[in-house]
């Protein structure tokens, strides 16, 4: 039986002269492969979406380092939303998705190009008590000419999965931008909750205080004195419990954004923007606006448009193909050597695949018709979020009102009845309740006001309108009381 070994094995001057250009060029891939490597002839770059960040000026820009500020540095909303959208996970990870496939478009070009490939190669071979030496060598280029639209229906799928991708980056930046709102708003809520707890924690001191003078003059009882010293506990209590609410709060907030939780942070002041009728409009326009603008809407749609190529590319796989090919080939084999060149046309024909390209439509179908009810799906839940966002932030508008008449009534009562409780003509049931009374009204503001900005947010989000445009309205809020 003969036996075939292969060995480093040196060629004829001849056969050297012929291969010296393709040895040159191996010889020198590392450094071409390198430079390749680095190049996107396909300028894929131009069409991969930016890294998440804040749409600002680049004045406004110079202020938000991407890194957690100084300890004795306020943060103010844009600072938060900027930190949290550079430092978290959620939006890398779909960012690297989506220039994963700005890549895969580049890919798909690729294939409408030429491929050459060369090939060296020097055998010994041994059998029967006689050896030869075999040596080949060949450069090929093969081309792919006519698929019948396979290498276009792909191509189309990618550029409409990109799309999707784009889409969908920018929808969990806006999900990333929302969730950074809402948690500082509750934040300062929970900020703004403990400086009602003082207030209330002294003004229940001062009632204290005047039922111990009551009591001391002869004019008051010992149950008025323990019913003031009873309220004054509860609302040390209140305003303990107050404060571990801010406590978590304030860790919440720094995990949203990417910091650990026991980072000390420092808020700038509660922003006091009143409601406005910016959102005041036709609901149904608001829903036709969030049709066109969300950019789960635009993904949904681009999803749709890649599985309706897929159908394309499905069909196309089971049509003929046309591919040319050719190169020079040299080959020696005991002494005889022989060269030469090839160029020819090579048509293959799918005659019968065991239905492969039958099923292959019908999944690619039932991936389109699939894709259509999400979209359609898609249009339903963004008309329902919206028109639940829009009914939230009217209600929170009117509650924003009430609540100011509430206040001013609860801080008129406590007043008159505390005056009259001093003058002696009134009783520590009516001060306590009305302290109670504006304690709650307090919160009830305090509530009121942060739940307005983050329904304003909420309904800017499910618009699709949700960006730094809104933040700079509270930022340029704070720093006017902040000069």
């Amino acid at each position: 039986m003969a036996m075939t070994t292969s060995r480093p094995a040196s060629l004829p001057p001849r056969a050297a002269r012929f291969l010296a250009p393709l040895v040159i060029l191996l010889a020198a891939l590392p450094k071409p492969l390198s430079a390749l490597e680095a190049s996107d002839p396909f300028d894929t770059r131009a069409i991969t979406p930016p890294r998440p960040a804040l749409d600002l000026s680049a004045a406004e820009k110079a202020y938000l380092p991407c890194q957690a500020l100084p300890s004795d540095t306020p943060y103010g909303v844009l600072e938060v939303v900027d930190l949290a959208l550079c430092k978290n996970p959620t939006t890398r990870e779909i960012w690297a998705i989506a220039r994963l496939q700005a890549a895969e478009v580049g890919v798909a070009q690729t294939q409408f190009l030429p491929a050459i490939d060369g090939q060296l190669a020097a055998n010994r071979l041994h059998g029967n008590s006689r050896s030869a030496t075999a040596r080949n060598a060949s450069l090929t280029l093969s081309w792919l000419l006519v698929d019948f639209g396979a290498r276009s229906a792909n191509l189309e799928v990618a550029r409409q999965l990109l799309s999707a991708a784009s889409a969908t980056l920018d929808a969990t930046v806006q999900s990333v931008f929302l969730s950074a709102l809402q948690s500082y708003f509750n934040t300062q809520a929970a900020r703004a909750a403990v400086t009602a707890a003082l207030e209330s924690e002294k003004a229940s001191r001062e009632s204290l205080t005047a039922a111990e003078v009551r009591y001391r003059v002869g004019s008051g009882t010992p149950a008025d004195r323990l019913q003031a010293q009873t309220a004054w506990s509860q609302a040390t209590l209140n305003r303990i419990r107050s404060e571990g609410v801010l406590r978590n709060a304030l860790g919440r907030l720094a995990n949203v954004m990417g910091l650990d939780a026991n980072h000390p942070l420092r808020l700038d002041d509660i922003p006091r923007t009143l409601p406005d009728s910016g959102f005041d409009r036709d609901v149904a326009a608001l829903i036709s606006e969030a049709r066109r603008r969300r950019p789960e809407m635009q993904a949904a749609a681009a999803e749709l448009k890649a599985a309706e190529a897929g159908i394309d590319y499905a069909r196309a796989a089971g049509r003929p193909t046309i591919s040319l090919s050719g190169g020079p080939q040299w080959e020696q084999l005991d002494g005889l050597s022989g060269q030469g060149n090839s160029i020819g046309l090579s048509v293959q024909l799918p005659i019968f695949s065991g239905f492969n390209t039958t099923y292959q439509i019908r999944a690619a179908e039932a991936r389109s018709e699939l894709q259509a009810a999400r979209l359609e799906n898609t249009r339903q839940e963004v008309a329902l979020e919206v028109w639940e966002n829009y009914q939230s932030l009217s209600t929170a508008t009117q509650t924003v009102r009430s609540s100011a008449d509430l206040l001013s009534s609860a801080e008129q009562s406590e007043r008159v009845a505390l005056g009259r409780y001093k003058a002696g003509v009134g009783n520590i049931l009516d001060v306590l309740n009305a302290q109670s009374a504006l304690a709650a009204a307090r919160l009830q503001r305090i509530q009121a006001m942060l739940d307005w900005q983050v329904s304003r947010a909420a309904l800017a989000r499910s618009i699709g309108a949700l960006d730094s445009s809104l933040l700079l309205s509270v930022s340029a809020e704070q720093n006017a009381r902040n000069p």
